[in-house]
């Protein structure tokens, strides 16, 4: 049935068939046949072996094991092993990541009730939440998680917390009455209750309308399902660049066996040649190296406020191009505060109120005492608006508990959605005055009094328009208005509604949540880097764009638009106008990824943030999705890549200069290691071009990718940034690793390095073919441990912010390679020749310098 808060109750006992009685038991059983239980289905997950299998299926991985079984039956187990065991190293790592990630589904069960009370025969009882189906009767008051969504029958001043699903901070007035209107946003539906809202006051007699996967928890669980995880552009970049290098081994391989048989070599001897070449030419720890570096960048956001869950969304950070960002706790501060106050003496800043004056105090006593708030040390109790109000007693000098204690409550007509008033009766000056609080059209409309210089006189037409045309100024603004107004009772007894009438009116207070102190500086730090901020609330439309101007996401030439605007747009137009369009207010869930995927098909790299249940699928489909840690739901966590501690906008900016200083440190850690691999190609190459005997064997190639050559290359992903990275643009999401100037400085620099290896290799092979394997084999390693510097980035290394970790890898690696040069007892594992000197060993080093010295000096000759 569409459009419930339009329906009557008679059309929806008849829809329904039920009544005000509820369901009979055996029709409840019934119903429950045919709509299933009241509980969210759960998706297939893969088990542990398949995904622990899964981690193998990448070409590389498939050469690598291919090698290590030719390497194996041509007995060389030294080099199975060692490949074999790195291999299930990343399949383990790889699935750890795997079952650490989603578990939205599981959190969205956890906010339902376990029971709920219904009407079922003509009475009252409680049945097992999950037994809930559509025609029930439930019963609700202030406490209660509501089981199913419903529509509402009875009303008695039932609040309900929504900020969950829609985003709104404050608890929303519900009522029984029918709405008018065709289309409505969900934070509209003041007659309608959501599973999952807590009842926060009051209690009401709900019709169940949806259960289950029918509810609005239920669309969004269906939204999570249908929304897909984005590979990062860092992902996307791999996985060409892996196709494309083991295209390129594989056909080198294939050449240099049909090269080896050609010549008449044994079969088994062609073999281990490209076995040594796919070896040589795989780079066995990037994986690894990828991964510790994102493991580096996730550590320093964290001790920067960002919590970083999937490993590979700090790097897509980096290319980020728009960031649609919640308002209420990341760009405000979560907290309703006094801004204005009016009194027909004028308007006034907060922060310029004088309790002194009688006009101004009067205002603050009667903001407390029409007044359920509390704060509690720095726990603050009850509705927002209220506990505003206590705030601003105390910054004005004065202190709640002091005025109750002065004037004790003696009477109330506690807050009505349908009246929208809220009075109290208390003892002042020796009268008896009922203090009164509202809505401003509402408790004007019940005025013929005012407060002007300390005295009551009738209220005029002209006092009426001043107080309208000054509540439109400070809407406008994106406040949110309160009227008050008092009345003298002649005796002290229990007020009735009909003494909400005749007031005298005595002023508005003005309040706001406001924007954190950094927000605004944060978003010029975005359009500084070339990223586009975009808000996204449930709030009112006014409010939001109110904050985006202050703030300044919303500036001249952008658009607002609320949600029931997008019901009209295809997805087609949305694409073609969302660049115009800064503020969202009054969204849906379904909107919310609607406008996530318009950017995405511009090409944009999008991150979202949020904290409720209704964020979740946005989160999951953006490239980077952001929930809050201290406002944000389990929900919303789960669904995220990364969470903020501090719920701060000004975080996701630093996180992003993070982010590309992640980026350009794990680009050169890989420029470190394909130009290392170049290298040990061009060399096996030629020899076997020439008929050379092997350079390498596969164990010592292994030495090198997996000991000597880790180290350097982790210590590049400890580089700190150099320059102000917020003042690049992002990263094109499309731009290959593989671009021109990467290409040339790795043909350069594995040219050198291979250079001074092959001249090693003469040199050994002067006196005896293993001597001159050794040497190859030396060189190689200690030219790569020297080209470690180079890595670290395209300035000299004497330009370089200071890296300790670069030294240590260096020395690190050299006393590893000295020691299987010189203990004997490692000759054999690692086929090192017993006829290597000392003169040896300083030729190795000699010539093992020279690339880094060439491209050094010509860095420093550029002025780099």
């Amino acid at each position: 049935m569409d459009k419930l808060w339009m329906r009557k109750k008679e059309e929806l006992f008849r829809e329904y068939e039920t009544s005000k009685h509820g369901l009979s038991g055996e029709e409840g059983e019934k119903r429950l046949e045919k709509y299933g239980e009241n509980k969210l289905r759960e998706g297939k997950r893969k088990g542990l072996v398949q995904v622990f299998f899964e981690q193998f299926a990448d070409l590389l991985v498939v050469i690598l094991i291919v090698a290590a079984i030719i390497s194996a039956l041509t007995g060389g187990m030294e080099g199975t092993i060692v490949i074999i065991t790195v291999l299930i190293l990343n399949a383990i790592l790889g699935t750890v990541q795997h079952f650490k990630a989603e578990k939205s589904l599981e959190s969205l069960k956890a906010m339902s009730a376990p029971n709920a009370r219904v009407i079922r025969d003509g009475e009252k009882m409680e049945v097992p939440a999950v037994k809930l189906v559509p025609g029930d009767i439930l019963l609700l008051e202030a406490g209660d998680v509501a089981a199913a969504d419903g529509r509402i029958l009875e009303n008695h001043s039932l609040q309900v917390s929504e900020s969950a699903l829609t985003g709104e901070s404050e608890n929303v007035n519900k009522s029984a009455d029918l709405i008018e209107e065709e289309e409505l946003p969900l934070g509209d539906r003041l007659n309608m209750v959501f599973s999952g809202s807590l009842i926060s006051y009051g209690r009401a007699v709900v019709l169940v309308t949806a259960t289950g996967m029918e509810t609005e928890i239920g669309k969004i669980a269906n939204l999570m399902e249908s929304a897909q995880e984005k590979t990062t552009p860092l992902q996307r970049s791999l996985d060409d660049f892996s196709k494309k290098l083991s295209f390129v081994i594989l056909a080198i391989c294939v050449i240099v066996f049909g090269l080896g048989v050609w010549r008449g070599q044994a079969i088994a001897d062609a073999l281990m040649f490209a076995v040594a070449l796919a070896v040589a030419a795989i780079p066995e720890a990037l994986s690894s190296i990828v991964t510790i570096g994102l493991a580096i960048g996730t550590q320093k956001m964290a001790r920067e406020n960002a919590i970083i869950k999937n490993l590979r969304a700090v790097e897509s950070l980096g290319c980020v191009s728009v960031i649609c960002s919640d308002k209420t706790g990341t760009l405000t501060q979560n907290k309703m505060t006094v801004q204005k106050v009016f009194t027909l003496g004028g308007t006034t800043d907060a922060d310029d109120v004088d309790s002194d004056k009688k006009q101004h105090r009067e205002l603050i006593v009667t903001g407390v005492l029409c007044n359920d708030g509390a704060i509690s040390g720095d726990a603050k109790i009850g509705d927002p608006t209220e506990t505003a109000l206590l705030s601003f007693c105390r910054k004005t000098g004065g202190h709640e508990a002091d005025i109750r204690g002065e004037y004790p409550r003696l009477s109330e007509l506690p807050f009505d959605s349908d009246r929208k008033l809220m009075s109290t009766l208390h003892q002042l000056d020796e009268k008896i005055l009922m203090m009164t609080k509202g809505a401003p059209d509402v408790l004007l409309s019940r005025c013929n009094n005012i407060v002007e210089n300390e005295t009551v006189r009738e209220i005029t037409q002209k006092d009426l328009d001043r107080i309208i045309a000054e509540n439109q100024d400070f809407s406008s603004q994106g406040l949110r208005v309160l009227a008050f107004g008092k009345k003298e009772i002649g005796e002290q007894r229990r007020l009735i509604l009909e003494d909400e009438r005749d007031l005298t009116f005595i002023g508005l207070i003005a309040m706001m949540d406001p924007p954190r102190l950094e927000s605004a500086s944060a978003v010029a730090d975005c359009l500084r880097a070339g990223i586009r901020p975009v808000m996204i609330t449930g709030d009112h439309k006014v409010t939001a764009s109110a904050i985006a101007k202050e703030i300044g996401i919303l500036q001249e030439g952008d658009r607002a638009v609320v949600g029931a605007e997008l019901e009209h747009i295809s997805d087609e137009e949305l694409r073609d106008m969302v660049k115009e369009i800064s503020v969202y207010a009054r969204v849906s869930p379904e909107h919310k990824i609607r406008i996530v995927r318009a950017w995405q098909e511009n090409g944009c790299i999008a991150a979202m943030t949020g904290d409720g249940v209704n964020d979740a699928p946005a989160l999951k489909q953006a490239d980077i999705g952001i929930a809050m840690g201290i406002t944000g739901t389990e929900v919303s966590k789960d669904a995220a890549a990364m969470i903020l501690t501090d719920d701060n906008f000004a975080t996701i900016v630093k996180a992003v200069g993070n982010g590309r200083n992640v980026y350009a440190n794990i680009k050169n850690s890989i420029q470190f290691l394909l130009s290392g691999n170049l290298a040990g190609i061009i060399t096996v190459l030629f020899t076997s071009l020439l008929g050379l005997p092997l350079p390498f064997t596969a164990v010592q190639l292994l030495f090198i990718n997996l000991l000597t050559d880790s180290l350097p290359a982790l210590a590049v992903n400890m580089e700190k940034p150099t320059g102000d990275l917020l003042n690049d643009k992002p990263r094109n999401p499309k731009e290959s690793i593989l671009t021109r100037d990467f290409v040339n400085r790795l043909v350069l620099q594995g040219g050198l390095i291979s250079v001074v290896t092959i001249i090693a290799f003469y040199v050994g092979l002067g006196e005896n073919p293993g001597l001159a394997s050794t040497m190859a084999f030396a060189t190689l390693c200690l030219a790569r441990l020297f080209h470690g510097f180079n890595c670290r980035g395209t300035r000299s290394i004497f330009r370089l912010p200071n890296n300790p970790y670069s030294y240590g890898a260096f020395a690190i690696g050299g006393i590893l390679l000295m020691a299987v040069l010189l203990l004997s007892g490692l000759h054999q594992l690692f086929d090192i020749d017993d006829a290597l000197t000392v003169t040896h060993i300083l030729q190795i080093v000699g010539l093992a310098f020279v690339p880094t010295l060439i491209i050094q000096l010509e860095r420093l000759a550029r002025g780099r």
